[in-house]
């Protein structure tokens, strides 16, 4: 389901049934001269049309903003459109805030810029999650007061914890690429992983004729293949299918 589209009952409906809320997370940055600057966003949006015909998710509209930075290449003739994280962080409070009080706790972004020490993060992540422990914060304090933590009624409170009630869980950022997937498959920019996963995923945002070797990073892009994106396709899916808890429709 679109948000977008979605009349009110639909809304409700959701939210009772504890859906998952995606957010597609992105930047448009320069990937090389073969391939579209929203491709790290275009890699999530995908991956979301395709989970959207076998499960019940409510998708977000996408957000392309983020913070491309110029460590790739200049802007100008290129494409990269740099969004400060100091930007990004209020309005990623704001807007979790918003979805907080529209009554959703199943909250989700998915990224895939920068996202190959998710651990230690990148401007992008880090302003959403910043933001989204704020929004987390503020809200509880609003509607549970202060004293809320302490209250006799959160003596159980890491036992919730354990067993995922917490209320911190209610919006997590994901990497669209986990750890064990880059272990099995290039993790790279504007390089075969990328421009394979674009070819299965994506074909209208690669044009090949226009590759170059002129750059360092994108000359294993000769190497690339739709059969090699569809396997990069299916890990992402298994992943987001794990953290989102879906079963299939």
């Amino acid at each position: 389901m679109r948000y977008e589209m979605m009349l009110p009952h639909q809304i409700r409906a959701a939210i009772a049934a504890n859906t998952p809320v995606v957010l597609p997370l992105g930047v448009l940055e320069y990937h090389g001269e073969h391939m579209a600057v929203g491709m790290d966003t275009l890699a999530v949006t995908r991956a979301l049309d395709l989970l959207e015909q076998e499960a019940d998710i409510v998708i977000l509209p996408p957000f392309y903003y983020g913070a491309a930075s110029y460590a790739v290449e200049p802007p100008e003739g290129t494409g990269s459109v740099q969004v400060d994280s100091t930007a990004l962080h209020p309005f990623a409070r704001e807007l979790f805030t918003g979805l907080l009080r529209v009554g959703f706790r199943n909250i989700h972004a998915f990224i895939h810029h920068q996202t190959e020490n998710f651990a230690t993060g990148m401007p992008t992540d880090l302003a959403f999650r910043f933001g989204a422990r704020q929004a987390i914060f503020a809200f509880l304090e609003k509607t549970r007061g202060e004293g809320w933590w302490g209250d006799a009624a959160m003596a159980d409170y890491y036992a919730r914890q354990a067993g995922g009630a917490d209320p911190f869980n209610w919006i997590k950022i994901h990497p669209l690429m986990t750890r064990d997937t880059i272990e099995q498959y290039p993790f790279d920019h504007a390089g075969e992983g990328e421009t394979s996963l674009m070819l299965a995923m994506c074909p209208e945002a690669v044009d090949m004729a226009k590759r170059d070797d002129a750059r360092w990073y994108t000359a294993t892009a000769a190497r690339a293949t739709a059969e090699t994106g569809a396997r990069g396709r299916d890990l992402i899916l298994a992943h987001m299918r794990r953290v989102l808890g879906l079963s299939t429709l």
